[in-house]
C-alpha cells in the first residue's frame, strides 16, 4: 500500500525541493508521512472548497501546486478559510502535499507544459539555474518558436487553448514568432524575456507599469491569468501519479475554478 511519504518521494523526482525559490514553502504541509493512500485529489490550489471536495470523495491526500500554508500562521481557528481548511483536513485524516516554484522550474513542469499547450517548438530554458540529474537545464522561464503570425491570431490561440474568459495585453508592434512563457506571477521577468530575444511574453498578474514597460520595449505582453497559465499542470501531475501508483485512485478536482470573472 502506498503511503504519503511514497507519493512525496515520487513528486521529489519530478520537482526536486532543491529547485524551489528560497522564500517558498513546499512538500508535506499537513498530515502524516506514514498514512496510507488509496485516493488522491489533485488541484491547483488547496482552497477550502478543494478540501471539502477531498473529504466528500474520501480522499486521503490532496496534491496541489500552490501551498496550503504560505505565510506564517499565528493561529488555526475557524475564523479564517485557511484555518477551517487545516481543521477539516486534520479532522478527516487528509494529508496535503504541494510542489510550487520547484514545479515551475523543473523540466516537464508548469512552464514546459504551458509552452506545449501554446504550440511552441524548440523549447528552451531562459537563463538556466542549473541542471538536473539527467543533465537537463532547469529554470523559471521558457522560450520557444511558432510560425510567424499577427498578434491577434496568437491571442485567439492563447485564449482558446487555455480556456480563458479574457486576456489583458499590450501590442508591442511586432508579429509573433519567438515567445517566452512564465506561468503565474512572472511578469517581473519581462526584461529576461526581452533580452532572450522574444517578441512576445505570456504570463499573468501584470501590473499597470509593466504593460507600459513592454510597450516601450516593443514586446507583446499577454496576461492570460494566474489560474489559466498554471492549471494545465494538474492533469500532468494526476497522470504521472496514476502511472506510478496504479493501485491508487487519482482524481482531478471537479469544483476548483478561477474566482475572477469578466463582466
Amino acid at each position: 500500500m502506498a503511503t504519503v511519504n511514497d507519493i512525496l518521494a515520487f513528486l521529489e523526482t519530478l520537482a526536486p525541493r532543491s529547485m524551489k525559490m528560497d522564500w517558498d514553502n513546499v512538500g508535506l504541509l499537513c498530515g502524516s508521512r506514514k498514512a496510507e493512500v488509496t485516493k488522491i485529489l489533485v488541484a491547483l490550489d488547496p482552497f477550502e472548497g478543494v478540501c471539502q471536495e477531498a473529504a466528500a470523495i474520501g480522499a486521503d491526500l490532496i496534491v496541489t501546486h500552490h501551498p496550503l500554508i504560505f505565510q506564517a500562521l499565528k493561529s488555526v481557528t475557524d475564523d479564517t478559510s485557511i484555518g477551517r481548511s487545516i481543521q477539516l483536513l486534520c479532522r478527516e485524516g487528509i494529508s496535503a502535499i504541494n510542489a510550487h516554484t520547484n514545479l515551475d522550474c523543473a523540466p516537464g513542469g508548469v512552464n514546459d507544459r504551458l509552452s506545449e499547450i501554446l504550440g511552441l517548438s524548440e523549447i528552451e530554458v531562459i537563463d538556466p539555474m542549473g541542471v538536473d540529474v539527467t543533465g537537463s537545464p532547469w529554470g523559471l522561464l521558457r522560450k520557444g518558436s511558432i510560425w510567424e503570425q499577427p498578434l491577434t491570431e496568437f491571442l485567439a490561440t492563447v485564449k482558446n487553448r487555455l480556456g480563458c474568459e479574457g486576456l489583458r495585453y499590450v501590442d508591442g508592434g511586432k508579429p509573433v514568432r519567438n515567445v517566452a512563457v512564465g506561468g503565474g506571477a512572472c511578469a517581473s521577468e519581462l526584461m529576461d524575456a526581452y533580452l532572450a530575444g522574444c517578441d512576445t511574453f505570456v504570463t499573468s498578474d501584470v501590473k499597470y507599469n509593466q504593460f507600459w514597460d513592454a510597450k516601450d520595449l516593443g514586446i507583446n505582453l499577454i496576461d492570460a491569468g494566474h489560474f489559466y497559465t498554471e492549471n494545465p499542470i494538474t492533469a500532468c501531475l494526476a497522470e504521472k501519479i496514476a502511472a506510478a501508483f496504479p493501485e491508487v485512485e487519482v482524481k482531478i478536482s471537479e469544483t476548483h475554478r478561477d474566482c475572477m470573472k469578466f463582466y
